[in-house]
């Protein structure tokens, strides 16, 4: 019997900066995603669903105040053609809740995503209002646009769909799996600058490694991370 390919992941960016995110899809890991079908990237130019010549996507903000705000026009256009029944419209906002491994997770198990990707000083507001189904931030300081922060989410999904790490429990033990961090990790030389690497990793022993591993794993995240341990 033939096995079917499973869907892949469709990843819509919405952004007047396309370019930004050409070769970041184009290498790595996420460029390996692509060619084995696990997620399909289609890099949409906010530019492209605007109606006057100067392809214009800002506006001066009501009420006053500095900088230029996006239009919902344009926004409300590229979402009506690409939305699809399964969708999740992914807005990048510092508003949003902030973006983690449970929400990965979750975002991963979409058949559709729609990212939205701001600049100046913010979206019009009837944009999260009426199309977004997610809103999203990368952490609490300020970038440029959310072509980067979006650029973050992307790795960080991808990477958990089925496969594209190649073991099948290839991301189980990383950091913030079991909110804790991952043990430390160490490769050859044994020996480097007099830092030696744990003896009980070079034992063989795969129970005193397994629990070695679990007190690292607990003793790092108590140490760097206390709002993360149980």
């Amino acid at each position: 019997m033939i096995q079917s390919m499973p869907t892949p992941l469709q990843v819509d960016i919405i952004t007047i900066f396309p370019e930004m995110l050409s070769g970041f899809i184009g290498a790595s890991m996420l460029k390996r995603a692509a060619q084995m079908q696990a997620v399909n990237f289609n890099l949409v130019n906010l530019r492209d669903y605007t109606t006057d010549r100067h392809r214009t996507v800002d506006d001066r903000p009501y009420g006053g105040g500095p900088g230029m705000i996006m239009k919902p026009e344009p926004f409300f256009k590229a979402v009506a053609a690409l939305r699809t029944p399964d969708a999740r419209v992914v807005m990048l906002s510092p508003q949003g809740k902030t973006f983690n491994q449970t929400i990965a997770r979750d975002l991963a198990g979409a058949r559709h995503l729609i990212l939205i990707c701001g600049h100046y000083e913010g979206i019009d507001d009837r944009v999260g209002q009426a199309l977004a189904t997610d809103e999203i931030s990368i952490g609490d300081y300020v970038l440029t646009n959310g072509t980067l922060a979006a650029a973050v989410v992307i790795d960080a999904v991808v990477r958990l769909l089925p496969g594209v790490l190649g073991a099948p429990t290839g991301a189980a033990d990383e950091s913030f799996c079991g909110n804790r961090l991952e043990y430390p990790q160490f490769t050859r030389p044994e020996n480097f600058c007099n830092l030696r690497v744990p003896e009980v990793l070079l034992s063989g022993d795969h129970q005193a490694i397994a629990r070695w591993r679990a007190e690292e794993s607990r003793r790092r995240t108590q140490e760097r991370r206390p709002d993360l341990a149980p």
